[in-house]
């Protein structure tokens, strides 16, 4: 082998032996770091909506879709509506991590203490106005007029409050109850709401009911079908004063269609407001893509907000997420502006680390220098003790056998390699032993042999 290769590869073994420690220590904190922060998130969640055709199953599939360009697969799980969507999230092995769940949809959502209900927000994301839509004829029939104007009117009526599961059949119980109206009186029926549309237009329910967003597909038919009328909340203001979680809305008129003029005058309705909720222990970084994505979802005009209004931190009745809260404070995370999502959420929840762990080997890091030195040095320096030893040896051993000793020392000095920047030191040693060697040759009265 060339000396020059040899020489090169002894020093990066001397690098090795005093670097690799030390790299190893920081690889290791690394690891150890990266496996308790959790940082990339799992590649599959499962997101309860409601029933097929209603605004949360449209919703859901933008969010699929959104997801699915971050390489998460978003599971879409059907259920009756919010009510169902919440017994699901406390329900430990369902399977879902995040659910739309509608204000008001049950009071287990709200307990006196909501930290230690298990369950975060993600923030309000949409009105979901009560649609009352009713028969005309029916309005005819029962009230010797076209229009019901008041929920008081509806004792004798057949009324679809939604299939169980779903969050209306308890907002409905309340309305009920606040209008003094006996529920024996009324023919409640509980079906989900495609065939409850397909009974209201066979003449077979007076009305339906729903809490849904304007994009549900029933909504919008109905609102368009002859024959079906939306009932007018002329007490709305009233409704949310004695119900917190409802909000007075109008639905403009025209707002359906400009055109024919739909609906030919402004039809005020009461809105829960309808959020994301997610087990408290759903990963941070899922949070984050489902806020960003809710604001693309949700945040522009729509027919009963403004651009802007939504999503929002306002009206939660669960404890906010963290990672929400740093959301509606900052925006979007500053790299994720500008980095794959990938890099920036493992950089953003490990920078701290990283910076702890920096701050504890530069001091180690510094104690590195003065290690290298000390084992290249350590290869010259500890010839000098045999060599003292042999020099002590004068008047006290024989000569030859200080001279065959000095050159043992020699010859084994001449196999030592250190970098180029120790060669001063080593070439210093082999001075001395020449040095020791001259002194033995001269020295006086040497010892004799002893007898053979």
């Amino acid at each position: 082998m060339p000396n020059a290769l040899r020489h090169t590869l002894l020093s990066f073994r001397d690098l090795l032996a005093t670097f690799g420690p030390f790299v190893v220590l920081v690889l290791a904190l690394l690891a150890l770091a990266y496996w308790v922060l959790d940082p990339t998130p799992p590649k599959r969640v499962v997101l309860a909506t409601g029933a097929d055709q209603g605004a949360y199953a449209e919703f859901g599939k933008r969010y699929a879709q959104i997801l699915k360009g971050y390489g998460i697969t978003v599971e879409l799980r059907s259920t009756q509506g919010a009510a169902e969507n919440l017994q699901l999230l406390r329900a430990p092995d369902s399977g879902v991590d995040i659910a739309f769940v509608q204000g008001g949809a049950d009071d287990l959502a709200r307990p006196e203490n909501p930290d230690d209900s298990g369950l975060v927000s993600l923030g309000s994301l949409f009105y979901e106005p009560v649609w009352l839509f009713y028969r005309t004829d029916s309005a005819q029939r029962l009230l010797k007029s076209d229009t019901l104007s008041s929920l008081s009117q509806l004792p004798g009526w057949r009324l679809n409050i939604g299939a169980p599961g779903s969050g209306v059949p308890n907002l409905m119980a309340k309305l009920i109850d606040a209008n003094r109206i006996d529920p024996a009186a009324l023919t409640l029926v509980r079906k989900a709401q495609t065939p409850a549309v397909v009974d209201l237009l066979a003449g077979d329910l007076d009305a339906v009911v729903f809490a849904s967003a304007p994009e549900s597909l029933l909504v919008q038919m109905l609102l368009q079908t002859p024959g079906i009328a939306l009932f007018d909340f002329g007490q709305a203001d009233a409704y949310s004063r004695r119900f917190p979680f409802l909000t007075p809305v109008t639905l403009p008129r025209g707002v359906v269609d400009l055109a024919r003029d739909l609906p030919p005058h402004d039809v005020r309705m009461i809105a829960p407001t309808a959020s994301l909720v997610a087990r408290r222990g759903t990963h941070p970084a899922l949070i984050q893509l489902f806020v960003q994505a809710a604001q693309q979802i949700h945040g522009g005009a729509g027919w009963f907000q403004r651009k802007g209004d939504f999503p929002t931190a306002a009206g939660t009745e669960l404890p906010l997420a963290k990672e929400a809260q740093r959301f509606y404070a900052n925006g979007t995370p500053v790299l994720q502006r500008y980095l794959p999502f990938w890099l920036a959420n493992l950089l953003e929840r490990m920078w701290p680390v990283l910076v702890t762990i920096v701050a504890i080997l530069i001091p180690l890091s510094r104690m590195l220098p003065p290690l290298y030195q000390f084992r290249i040095r350590s290869r010259i320096f500890r010839w000098y003790a045999q060599l003292r030893e042999v020099e002590d040896g004068v008047g006290k051993r024989p000569l030859a056998e200080l001279l065959d000793a000095l050159q043992a020392i020699e010859a084994r000095v001449e196999s030592v390699n250190v970098p180029l920047s120790y060669a001063d030191e080593l070439y210093s040693l082999r001075s001395h032993i020449q040095m020791v060697g001259n002194r033995l040759r001269s020295a006086p009265n040497p010892v004799a042999a002893g007898p053979s």
